[in-house]
Formats: C-alpha cells, sequence, structure tokens
C-alpha cells in the first residue's frame, strides 16, 4: 500500500497567498497590455513603433528575471516578489508621465520598468511548487496562474473605464488604465511583503541556495530542462508575436476599444481560466505529452487568427484559442523544467528559463511589427506556426530517448 505524500503545513497558505496576489497583480497587467500598443502608436504616431510596446514590456522582464532571482536565492521569494511589483508600479507611474507629455523615450522607459511586475508575475508561479509534494507540481503551479484569470479578464475591460477617469484628472484617455496598473502593482507588492509568510523558499529545515546568476544556471540546461526551456522560450514568442499587433490589426479594421478589449480579455482567460486543467493533465498525462497537446492547438490558433481579415469574431476565437496553446505549453514546460532540477539550483535556473522566455517574446514582438508592416497580419501568422516545429521535435526525440532508456 502506498503512503500518502508528507504535505508540508505551509504550502497551503503560501499557494492562496499567491494566488491573492496574482488576482491583484493580474488587474495591473490585463489593464497594461490592452492600451500599450496603442499607446505607442498614439505618441509616436505610427503603427510600425506599436510592436514597441511589448517588445519593452518583454524586455524589462527580462532585465528583471535574474535580479529577481539572485534575491530570491540570497533572502527568500518574498522579497524579490515584493520588489518585482513595486517597481511594476513605478513604471505605470513612468508611463502615465510619458502620455502625458507626449516623449516616446519616457513612454518606452515605463513600459521597460512596467515588465518587472511581469518578472515577479511568472516567478510567483514557481514561487508556489517550492514546497509542493512531487506529484502535486503541475497542480500547485497551475493554481497560481489560474489565479490571475480573475485580474487579468477585469484588466483589458478597463479600457473604457480608464478613459473617464483619464479625463476627469486630465490625462490622455489611454494613460487612464494605467492607474489602474499602478494602483494594482502596488497593492500586489504590499500584499506579497505583509502575507508571504513562511517564505517559500526557505525550506523548514532552513537550508537555503546560495549559486546565483547566468553562470550557475547554465551547466543545469541540458536534457529535459533545456527542452522545457526552450518549448516554453518558442511557445511564449508565438504568443507574443501574434498578441502584441492584434490590437493594431483590429483598430486599422475599425474595431472599437471596446471589442479590442474584449478580445485581450477573452484572449487572457484563455492563457490562464484553464490552467488547472493543464496542471492535472502534465501531473497525470506527462509534461511532454501535454506540451505537444499545446503545439497543436498553437498551430489552430495561428490559423484562425491569420485567416480572420476584417472578422471581429473570428480574430477573437483565433486570440483565444492562442491563450489555451500557450497555457498546455508554459504550464507543462514549467512543470518539466521543476521536476528536471533539484531545489536547490531551482531558482538560478527557472530564472534563466524567465530569461530566455522574456527575451523570446521581445524578439517575437520586434520582427512581428516589422512582418506586418511588411507583408501583413496574415504573413505574421504564418511565420509564428514555424516555431512549433523545433519544439514538437525536441519533445518527441526525448520520449524516444526515454523509452530506448527504459
Amino acid at each position: 500500500m502506498e503512503t500518502a505524500p508528507v504535505v508540508d503545513p505551509a504550502q497551503r497558505r503560501i499557494v492562496t497567498v499567491l494566488s491573492l496576489v496574482q488576482v491583484v497583480g493580474g488587474v495591473g497587467n490585463g489593464a497594461g497590455l490592452a492600451v500599450g500598443a496603442l499607446l505607442v502608436k498614439d505618441v509616436s504616431g505610427s503603427s510600425g513603433w506599436a510592436g514597441m510596446a511589448v517588445v519593452m514590456l518583454t524586455l524589462g522582464a527580462a532585465g528583471f528575471t535574474m535580479p529577481l532571482s539572485s534575491i530570491a536565492a540570497r533572502t527568500g521569494r518574498r522579497p524579490a516578489l515584493a520588489l518585482g511589483w513595486l517597481l511594476g508600479a513605478s513604471g505605470a507611474g513612468v508611463i502615465i508621465a510619458g502620455a502625458e507629455i507626449e516623449s516616446l523615450p519616457v513612454l518606452l522607459a515605463g513600459l521597460l520598468l512596467f515588465g518587472a511586475s511581469t518578472a515577479a508575475n511568472l516567478q510567483s508561479r514557481f514561487a508556489a511548487v517550492d514546497r509542493a509534494a512531487p506529484g502535486q507540481v503541475g497542480l500547485a503551479l497551475s493554481l497560481v496562474v489560474w489565479s490571475t484569470t480573475v485580474g487579468a479578464v477585469i484588466g483589458p475591460n478597463l479600457t473604457g473605464p480608464g478613459a473617464t477617469v483619464a479625463d476627469a484628472v486630465g490625462l490622455p484617455d489611454l494613460a487612464g488604465p494605467m492607474l489602474f496598473s499602478a494602483a494594482g502593482f502596488a497593492v500586489a507588492g504590499l500584499l506579497t511583503a505583509l502575507l508571504l509568510r513562511p517564505d517559500p523558499l526557505i525550506r523548514v529545515e532552513g537550508a537555503k541556495p546560495a549559486a546565483r546568476g547566468v553562470r550557475a544556471a547554465l551547466p543545469h540546461v541540458r536534457g529535459r530542462a533545456a527542452t522545457a526551456i526552450f518549448a516554453i522560450a518558442a511557445s511564449h514568442a508565438v504568443m507574443v508575436a501574434v498578441m502584441a499587433l492584434t490590437p493594431v490589426h483590429m483598430e486599422d479594421h475599425g474595431a472599437s476599444l471596446n471589442v479590442i478589449g474584449l478580445t485581450i480579455s477573452l484572449h487572457i482567460a484563455g492563457m490562464f481560466a484553464l490552467s488547472p486543467l493543464m496542471g492535472v493533465l502534465s501531473d497525470r498525462w506527462g509534461a511532454d505529452r501535454t506540451i505537444l497537446l499545446g503545439q497543436s492547438i498553437l498551430l489552430l490558433a495561428v490559423f484562425v487568427a491569420g485567416t480572420s481579415g476584417h472578422s471581429e469574431v473570428q480574430i477573437t476565437v483565433g486570440l483565444t484559442i492562442l491563450g489555451i496553446g500557450w497555457s498546455a505549453s508554459v504550464i507543462a514546460g514549467a512543470a518539466m523544467l521543476t521536476q528536471a532540477i533539484a531545489v536547490v539550483d531551482r531558482p538560478v535556473v527557472q530564472g534563466f528559463s524567465d530569461l530566455s522566455m522574456n527575451l523570446a517574446g521581445a524578439l517575437g514582438g520586434l520582427l512581428a511589427g516589422i512582418v506586418v508592416a511588411l507583408s501583413g497580419f496574415g504573413t505574421l501568422n504564418a511565420a509564428a506556426a514555424v516555431l512549433t516545429v523545433p519544439v514538437i521535435g525536441l519533445v518527441l526525440a526525448g520520449r524516444r530517448v526515454a523509452a530506448a532508456v527504459a
């Protein structure tokens, strides 16, 4: 008879607090995603610059990932996550200033700083599994990801109310949602600092990881860990590339701000709402199979979105499916990575994974603007589909090796 796994008594509290923080922080992230590209387009006067919004957001997330991971390795998850959220709040404030004075450099700098909130958001999912039982890694991780759904779905729909608030305080309409972002991130940071106790990474027995930085992570990036990191990065690049230019594509075809906000909201719901299912699939069906499922869904998504033309319904369906494919791939990839790395080495390797993920997203957003400017939204989706091929190949190769060893 099998013995039930011993559950850390602090684990439930940790997941609950992280989930609460994700709800609040998700409002800020959702609001920022909905208007970032439109703000850059408005201030720069060019659709070609619009993709730089997601580029700067993801570069910011990438830039803060390893410093926050190093802080976590040295002092624990709580100070690292709290700092990330508070830096994101500062970034929202800089974005508002950039919109007010119509300065593109200030706006881009604010978006870069805003990206720290994304780094905190991503590292929260790993904090949820620091004390999780081995057979519940995917579920614990996905529950925290799922909690982002509430705030992230509300956020993009604050575009209209944000414009009303902006008018009341004398700001440009598109800067309004950033007021909600600043408030959401500030509250998320304070909740983390006050309630995330005990710290997830500081074990009961007092052991803390000491290794920090990219050099400490690289020796562990091999085998299943390398496959997981590549799958996460490539899937994120597909999602960011298509999502980044969708608001501009829709606005160019006459869609209202409310319709654009609803589309991004449903896309984010696709990313997060089914994450517990993806976590359970990863735990019970296998992370590799779940990644393959995610790649198949991404292929369907880019076909639907890329052939949408003027159809607001079809582009919304495509973006929703895109979020679901991202969810399956990224959650299963994160679970595979966590299971492949010893606890003491996890913070820096997970940080390297998030760094790779955000750099891939930044590159995807940058190239997306160029591709759309040169050849259109349909070509962008076709190019994104190509990125699924090496992921599928790596996962299948890993399964063959595992079968041969067995």
